[in-house]
């Protein structure tokens, strides 16, 4: 096998690994990378990380700030636009990521 060949492997291989377990992103996590990041981790203290956070927790949180029961100047509005459907795809997302 050709270095070339040897080369291509080895990436796809790094590359497949590299995204194991993690499937795209729902199209609600567009409302969420802006403060939470793209993969789930916050370049800002301000914001939790939820890379890897349980997803029970994920979606508790998010239904928390939907009824009100939970208040976030940010968060409260974001969440009134979610579906539980979003919510539990939001969940099991960043729950997935490392």
């Amino acid at each position: 096998m050709g270095f070339n060949k040897v080369l291509g492997l080895l990436m796809f291989l790094i590359s497949s690994y590299s995204h194991a377990g993690v499937g795209t992103p729902p199209a609600a996590a567009n409302a969420c990378i802006g403060c939470h990041g793209s993969g789930g981790v916050s370049a800002s203290p301000l914001w939790p990380n939820l890379a890897g956070q349980k997803e029970g927790y994920i979606s508790k949180q998010l239904q928390d700030f939907k009824s009100g029961q939970r208040k976030d100047p940010l968060m409260s509005p974001i969440s009134l636009s979610l579906s539980d459907q979003d919510i539990s795809d939001l969940a099991k997302y960043f729950s997935s990521l490392k």
